[in-house]
Formats: C-alpha cells, structure tokens, sequence
C-alpha cells in the first residue's frame, strides 16, 4: 500500500512539474506579446528595423547622399526559400527522424520513441522563442549572449536579420523558425541513444537542462558574430558541431548514465521494421536539402552548392558504407543503406557550403567508410548501449565532416577559401572548435543527467522495460495482436 502511495505521489509529482512548465511557458507568452506592443526597436548586432526612408531624385541630392538613402533589400525569393527550408527541416524530424528511429527499436517501443521525438522537438521550439532565440543571438559576449531579445522582445514584422550578403536581409521572424527547428532537431536527435528504457519525464527534464546550458552557448560561439569559434575563424556550414557532435556526445554520456538495455549483448535487440527506418532515411535525405542549402539564408549561388554537395556526399556514404559492410560481413544491408546515407548527410553538413562537389564526394566516402567502425568496432571499445547509434554515425560523422572542412575549403582541392588560404591552420582551427564542442557538451550532459536522476531517476524499472514503454509509459500499443 505504501508503494503504491508513493508511486501515485511520484505520478503527481511529474504531472504537476509538467503543468507548471506549460504554465510558464504560456505566462512568457503573454508576456511575450506584451512586451512586443509595447516596444518598436530591434535589439542586437545581427537585425535592424525596416528604415521608412524615401531615396531623393539626383537633382535633389548628391550621389553621397543617394547612396546613403538605399534601404536594405528584402528578396521575395529568399524569404520563399528559406520558409521552404524550414518545413523541410521539420520534415526531417517529423516523421523523417521519428520513422528512422521507430523502425529501429523493438515493436513494444516504437510509440514510445515517436514521443519522445516530436515531444522534445516541440517543448525547445517553445524555449527557443521564449530565451533561446536571445542568449543565441542577441548581442553579448564571446561565449553567449544576452536577454535583450526574451520573449522575442523587440521582434516584429518591420526587424530584419542579416543574411551573407551585404545589404540584403531577411525578415527576422523567418530567421526565428529556421533556427528553432534547428535547436528542436538536435535534442530529438539524442533521444535515440538511450531509447527503450529512460523516464519520459527525465527526458524532458534533461532535454531543458542540455538546451540551456550546452546549445544555446554552443550555438552563440559558433553562428554567433561576436561568439569564440566564429572569431576565431572555424567553419561549420550548418551544424557539424552546434547539432551532430553536440548531439552525439550528449547521447553517449546519456547512455552511460542510463545504463544497457536488459538483455544488451545477451538477446538479439533487432529492429522490428527496417522499411520504416528506410523511409525515414530517404525523408530525412529530403529534408537535409533544407538544412544545409537553407543555411545560406538567400536563395543564391552558395545555396546552390549546398544543394549539390549535400546530394553528391549522401550518394558516395552510402556506396561507401554499402562496400565497407559487403566486404566486412559480406553482405549489404538496408539499415547499412539507410545509416549510410545518414553518415553522409552529417560528414557534408558543416562543409556544405565551402568545399566544391569532390571535396563533398571525399567527405562522403569518408564519413561512409569511419560510421562503419564507429557503430561497431568504436562501439565495442567504448562498452555503451547507443541504441541507434547517435555517437557512432551523427558524432563521429560530424567530427570527420568539421576536420574535413579544414582540408576541402582550400581553393586548390576545389572549395571557395581565399588566396592565403591554410589547410593546416584552417584544420587547427577546425580542431580547437571540435574538442571545445566535446568537452562543454560531455560536462553539461553529465550535469544534467545528474539533475535528472535526482529529481526523477533515470530508468524505468526492469518489468517496465520487459513489457515495453508503449504500455507502461503511454498506455498504448502500435500493433494490436
């Protein structure tokens, strides 16, 4: 009876922490709107406000102060694009990576993954717009920034953002989305190292603690203008290490601290439908077009060459890990196929827009060839159970992919590096960027499962796991028997 008391005062407990989550964040909301009606400026180095400005005739001015009455220009056909982009990025998590993950746990706890996915997409899209967004962007100093921009104070229809082209802009409320759904994709993405046996609720709790102490200072000295990484000249397109080193060592520590499936090296834990983590595959290979071409932010030239090279190394991973596993087990699999295409995806992501089209094919066969080993040899080295595998393909794909970077940008390999143009120092650089990722990440991580444990325990309970989360955490079956 006692027992039974206190797991009903637990259950409350999460319910009532849940609700006062969703309180706040509808009470930042309101707030949100308020401050908004009430303020007219922009704040921070990257946006400014639509001047109301009316450019005199020549006859009127001189041509200094014609030149000086030119308003920043708004394209159309950015805007379109980069609102594409953004629907194709949530494509990749729902249902891309929700489909390539459900397909890779056991049937009695595919929904229980699906959940988590879109569940922690959507709680940091929220934390995005309410903090995230600020300390992200907005000002500050070298290693984050501040709360000028809370509740998207200051943000409206007439702010814009900078793009990579002097004197063109973009309605910063399209920067917003694109940005969050970024933020969104790289906490679902960790939830697949440690899937069939954690608590739904320290899940969430962990996924709030990581975004506010590991991604958003991650974001900021990467993408930020006045962050560490960017000064010092590292090169991440679109997310080698703000979104796949960042998510892969948060999975590994995940899945140390959470501890092996029951059954883990003792029972055969296979995926209970490869053709749904196929179709997630070739999604999330769609959606990646938006990732890495929108990271552009224009629809131009090196938005074009984003395209090509993210096509291009996703077609040489897969033949590349397709040949590493028919020569290593003798056969090639569809989960090799799809997880090949994934290892591509990531290794191409932080060179996108800076190599050329073979220096993209490099870092495909690359990334293709070392996943192998990650999601195996790497694997069997380091004595964790990464369920799907986070740490071998999206960590050390991205790792390959940002090292790589320093080597393919140099115009001599074909990529878009200026005259004096270093390899060795551009892959110093690349290197310094990459082990602060590692070590700030694997400390917030171990930080925040810490957290997490404390207030709710990690790990459901060794019968809970057995009957499968779908029933136990969700009341619900994906199949009827």
């Amino acid at each position: 009876m006692k027992i039974r008391l206190i797991d009903g005062l637990k259950a409350r407990m999460h319910v009532l922490c849940l609700a006062a989550m969703c309180g706040v964040m509808a009470a930042g909301a309101a707030f949100g709107v308020a401050a908004q009606d009430n303020e007219n400026a922009a704040a921070g180095l990257t946006t400014e406000a639509v001047p109301e400005a009316v450019a005199p005739t020549p006859s009127e001015a001189t041509t200094e102060e014609v030149e000086a009455a030119v308003v920043a220009v708004v394209d159309k056909g950015d805007v379109a694009w980069m609102l594409t982009s953004t629907l194709l990025v949530l494509l990749m998590t729902v249902p891309g990576l929700a489909l390539f993950y459900g397909g890779m746990v056991r049937s009695k706890n595919v929904l229980s993954v699906l959940i988590q996915v879109i569940t922690v997409f959507s709680l940091l899209v929220l934390l995005w717009v309410v903090y995230g967004y600020s300390l992200a962007f907005s000002g500050g100093g070298a290693w984050i920034g501040n709360l000028d921009k809370a509740m998207l104070r200051g943000v409206g229809v007439d702010t814009l953002a900078d793009t990579f082209s002097a004197g063109f802009k973009l309605p910063e409320y399209v920067f917003v989305a694109f940005q969050a759904t970024f933020a969104g994709i790289t906490g679902a993405l960790i939830v697949g190292a440690f899937a069939e046996r954690m608590k739904f609720s320290a899940v969430l709790l962990f996924s709030v603690l990581w975004f506010t102490f590991g991604y958003l200072p991650i974001a900021h000295i990467v993408w930020s203008g006045p962050g560490y990484l960017f000064g010092l000249g590292a090169l991440d397109f679109a997310g080698g290490t703000v979104v796949h080193i960042n998510a892969g060592v948060a999975g590994l520590v995940g899945a140390y601290f959470v501890g092996k499936r029951t059954g883990f090296g003792r029972e055969a834990l296979k995926p209970h439908n490869v053709t749904l983590t196929f179709v997630g595959a070739a999604m999330l290979w769609v959606g990646w077009f938006g990732f890495n071409a929108g990271s552009a932010l224009e629809a131009n030239a090196t938005a074009a060459l984003a395209f090509l090279n993210t096509l291009l190394a996703t077609a040489a991973a897969i033949l590349a890990w397709g040949l590493t596993e028919k020569v290593t087990k003798g056969k090639l699999s569809a989960l090799g196929v799809a997880s090949g295409a994934v290892a591509g995806l990531v290794g191409v992501t932080p060179a996108a827009g800076s190599v050329g089209p073979f220096g993209a094919i490099a870092i495909g066969v690359a990334a293709g060839v070392i996943c192998v080993w990650g999601v195996t040899g790497l694997k069997r080295l380091l004595g964790a159970d990464d369920s799907l595998d986070v740490f071998g393909v999206h960590g050390i794909g991205g790792i390959v992919g940002a090292l790589l970077t320093g080597v393919f940008t140099a115009p001599s390999l074909g990529g878009t590096g200026g005259e004096d143009f270093s390899i060795a120092g551009q892959v110093t650089t690349q290197a310094i960027g990459v082990g602060l990722t590692i070590a700030w990440i694997g400390v917030v991580s171990v930080l925040a499962f810490l957290i997490a444990r404390m207030v709710f325990g990690l790990r459901v309970s060794e019968e809970d796991e057995r009957e499968g989360l779908d029933i136990t955490s969700h009341g619900e079956t994906a199949y009827e028997a």
